[in-house]
């Protein structure tokens, strides 16, 4: 993979006679949080920030696209983040495109390979993987952005609407990839949270401080891996979208890591995570955008003797409104996450039910700069919780105000 990455960026460097362009995003934000230590630090909070109030770089992204024909481009980004909780800076994505012209009959063909994203999100569509709706990711967004990542190569075909006089037009798309065994662990043990930091690709993350990881999960390294290879086996994601041009979307997949649960190298157990997903992104009468999204899924973890260490399902569910006047946008989303606990590990207790609220206020002030304001509410009831002396039952508060500029 560093390989990859290498290439890439041999490519970028030396490209003269061709197009490139870059583009970023730089989020300058003050947030105040009423909840506990950020799940980023190892605690159980569902939010970035630690309790209080903090001055943050949020997000320093920039990406640089390269044509190097008519069919073949490479895009690679990087992000950096310093708010005294989690600092780093790293690449996030690298790809090499290849993007065929319409046949006679009306089909494309795309290729993609390199470090990327699978095709999840609604919502993160902006530069460096940015929310143009919210700070704050939504649940489903904010674990892809943690640990559902990889290493892999996309085939999609599209039948295009307008070589058949039609508004439809539809794509399915097929991932085979590697570099994403250990996914599901960091859902499993901190829960879902509400977040808008991305893991870089060099990074680790720590396990939650928690009793049990000094006495039955004690085999497990204090820093979970998300993008590691262990069993040396291909996952899978497949997805199909319908278009209906100036109407909407709608997305469905499957994503499958098929990660053989019996492989553990230096603490970093190989984790079986499969989810189906839906999502929807529609425009309403009024000038209303909806998008909706839906996972289901469940990740296992076996331990050394053979028995499941880990088994879990979990969900989550969420839908945003959002509407744009002159230079206003107003935005609120709802959302639902559950994690129900099937195995018989008393002392690892993974259960997590909650509710969310998230509220957003975007002013332009000119083209591509913004003042964003954003309140995030998260109810939830996490068992493990009582273990390290904080309530199950708690409900965490943040306000945030920044500034945004995207060139």
């Amino acid at each position: 993979m560093k390989l990859v990455v290498i290439g890439l960026l041999c490519l970028s460097t030396s490209a003269l006679a061709v197009e490139q362009k870059w583009s970023g995003i730089i989020d300058l934000s003050v947030a105040n949080v009423d909840g506990t230590q950020s799940y980023l630090k190892g605690g159980l909070g569902k939010f970035r920030a630690n309790n209080g109030t903090q001055l943050a770089l949020s997000q320093f992204g920039l990406s640089h696209h390269l044509e190097l024909s008519d069919k073949w481009s490479t895009k690679i980004v990087a992000n950096g983040y310093w708010d005294n909780v989690d600092d780093g800076i790293g690449i996030t994505e690298a790809v090499v495109k290849y993007r065929g012209l319409p046949t006679d009959s009306g089909y494309r063909v795309e290729v993609q390979a390199g470090i990327m994203y699978p095709n999840i999100t609604l919502e993160n569509l902006a530069t460096a993987w940015a929310s143009p709706y919210t700070l704050n990711y939504s649940a489903i967004n904010a674990w892809l952005a943690e640990e559902v990542r990889h290493t892999g190569v996309k085939i999609g075909i599209t039948r295009l609407g307008k070589f058949f006089q039609s508004p439809h037009s539809f794509s399915f798309n097929v991932e085979a990839f590697t570099n994403n065994d250990t996914t599901g662990a960091l859902l499993a043990w901190h829960g879902w949270t509400q977040s808008s930091r991305q893991t870089l690709w060099h990074e680790t993350i720590p396990v939650p401080h928690l009793p049990q990881f000094d006495g039955v999960l004690k085999g497990q390294a204090k820093q979970s891996d998300p993008f590691i290879e262990l069993d040396n086996r291909l996952g899978t994601h497949i997805s199909a979208q319908w278009t209906w041009r100036g109407k909407g979307r709608l997305l469905a997949g499957y994503y499958d890591n098929n990660a053989n649960t019996k492989i553990v190298k230096h603490g970093q157990y190989a984790w079986r995570t499969r989810f189906h997903h839906l999502g929807v992104k529609w425009r309403l009468p009024a000038r209303v955008e909806m998008i909706a999204q839906y996972m289901k899924g469940d990740t296992k973890m076996m331990a050394p003797e053979g028995f499941d260490a880990v088994n879990n399902d979990y969900q989550s569910a969420n839908i945003l409104l959002s509407r744009r006047w002159q230079k206003h946008t107003v935005s609120g989303r709802l959302e639902h996450f559950s994690v129900t606990d099937n195995d018989e590990m008393v002392a690892d207790n993974n259960n997590e039910s909650g509710r969310s609220l998230t509220l957003s206020y975007r002013y332009r002030i000119q083209r591509g700069w913004f003042i964003h304001t954003e309140f995030n509410w998260v109810d939830s009831e996490r068992q493990a919780r009582t273990s390290i002396g904080l309530p199950k039952h708690l409900i965490e508060r943040q306000w945030q105000l920044a500034t945004r500029y995207f060139f």
